[in-house]
């Protein structure tokens, strides 16, 4: 019969010398990480044999004893054995030695800085996307079971703002927790972004100054590239202050002259950042669409849902309002970004086909179905593109063959409304042809990507976790 947790703790404590031997000890995601007096004691041959031990490590000083996905409960019942302090858990690389900052290096690190800080979001995410669904499942646009000006058709959209709207706090507090940041502050920086007043400011169009500096006031709402800068940038000034400042007088004067720091930079540059690369972008895209003919739409097809990840994406949506308004008809920005969207419902199909895990099987399901149904691609852009990483490679080329085809047979989109499934009824306008070759080139994106996603879009070492 296998050890209990306590059994483990309690043999590991004994093999280890006691609590007479150890100085310190905490732990990380799989090992106890002992400080011991002497550390020629512990017999590691004992150590390896005991039932619930995977294996012992010496290294940075440490004695490291692997447990495995249950490190935490041994750990808590070592230290109420031994009457020692629990101490919060330590970074599970903390022993690996500092690798070569190269330009891929660069790259892993970014990624891996978005997909700590958007993947522990999923299940609110998720959440909010299914609410969305049944809003319109059973709002008007389908079933017509409920009103929009009933309260559960109100309640399901309250839910879904209270996550999208909000957004920029959410990634406060979980970027804060990916950096080492005090999450507190993490959020407090990206909650100033969605003040009221401040944000009335930007409706209003009115000018703005921090300690005197013009500020750009703009809509952060439902941005990601505003509160990942400004929770990065506040995790180096944070250190700064905790380097300089006696400890008796950090409590107060750390978070206070961070933040007193962070806020021209982030209200006056880093928030406007996006904005402004958004509107550099989505000109150069314009001027590209002005000669590129259908070109043009295969390419914005297929970088469309990254400019809407980082709110890039608005030049590009005022453009295609502006043409249906004026001539009835967009055959550039909005008809690109339909097929970018079908692209990343077939990137939750073909997730949900190749994966093995259970769990990841059932959230790629339900990342579909929110998308077809309820619309809402961000749940399956950050939980199989950001997680998984090659699934956007797949989602790029089944939106760019879905954009070459409807640019090559001219499809033009005559309503800006839904984009669930029902998005197909903006072709309708355009009379038979266009309504077929349109749904032809919806079928393209929404294969591809699902295929491409299938046979590239999972490592072995994805499958295998």
């Amino acid at each position: 019969m296998a050890n209990t947790n306590e059994q483990i703790a309690s043999e590991v404590l004994k093999a280890v010398g006691g609590k007479e031997n150890i100085s310190f000890v905490t732990h990380c995601i799989t090992r106890l990480r002992f400080n011991l007096k002497d550390m020629n004691l512990p017999n590691q041959d004992e150590i390896k044999a005991i039932d619930g031990v995977l294996g012992v490590l010496v290294s940075g000083g440490q004695f490291q004893v692997i447990i495995g996905q249950n490190v935490t409960k041994v750990y808590s019942a070592l230290c109420s054995e031994a009457g020692i302090q629990e101490q919060a858990a330590v970074d599970e690389n903390l022993d690996a030695p500092k690798e070569k900052l190269t330009p891929k290096k660069v790259g892993s690190n970014i990624m891996s800085f978005l997909s700590g800080s958007m993947t522990p979001m999923i299940p609110a995410m998720i959440t909010a996307a299914m609410f969305k669904t049944i809003q319109v499942a059973f709002g008007p646009d389908m079933l017509n079971l409920i009103s929009e000006t009933s309260d559960l058709y109100l309640l399901c959209g309250f839910v879904y703002s209270s996550f999208f709207y909000f957004l920029p706090i959410f990634l406060g507090y979980t970027a804060s927790k990916k950096l080492g940041l005090n999450p507190i502050m993490g959020i407090m920086a990206t909650a100033v972004l969605l003040v009221p007043d401040f944000m009335s400011l930007a409706t209003e169009g009115a000018s703005f100054t921090v300690y005197g500096i013009p500020a750009a006031t703009n809509d952060y709402s439902q941005t990601i590239v505003p509160a990942l800068l400004s929770v990065w940038v506040l995790s180096y000034i944070e250190k700064f202050f905790k380097k300089i400042i006696p400890d008796m007088l950090s409590t107060i004067f750390v978070p206070f002259l961070s933040m007193l720091v962070l806020l021209p930079l982030e209200l006056c540059l880093l928030a406007p950042l996006g904005s402004i690369l958004g509107d550099y972008i989505g000109n150069g895209l314009l001027v590209f669409g002005d000669f590129g003919g259908f070109i043009a739409v295969a390419v914005v097809a297929a970088l469309w849902e990254f400019l809407v990840m980082t709110g890039m994406h608005q030049v590009l949506i005022v453009f295609g309002i502006t043409c249906i308004a004026t001539n009835g008809v967009d055959t550039f920005v909005l008809t690109a970004g339909g097929y970018a969207t079908w692209a990343a419902f077939g990137m939750a199909l073909g997730a949900f086909f190749r994966l093995k895990d259970k769990e990841q099987k059932s959230l790629s399901l339900g990342y579909f179905i929110s998308g077809i149904l309820g619309g809402v691609t961000e749940p399956v852009l950050y939980g199989i593109g950001f997680r998984y990483k090659r699934p956007f490679i797949a989602m790029a080329i089944g939106g760019f063959c879905g954009g070459l085809y409807a640019g090559i047979m001219h499809v033009g989109t005559y309503v800006m409304g839904a984009t669930n499934f029902l998005s197909v009824l903006g072709y309708v306008s355009g009379g038979t042809a266009n309504m077929v070759n349109g749904c032809i080139g919806v079928v393209i994106a929404f294969v591809v990507s699902a295929v491409l996603t299938y046979f590239i879009g999972s490592t072995k070492e994805d499958l295998a976790a």
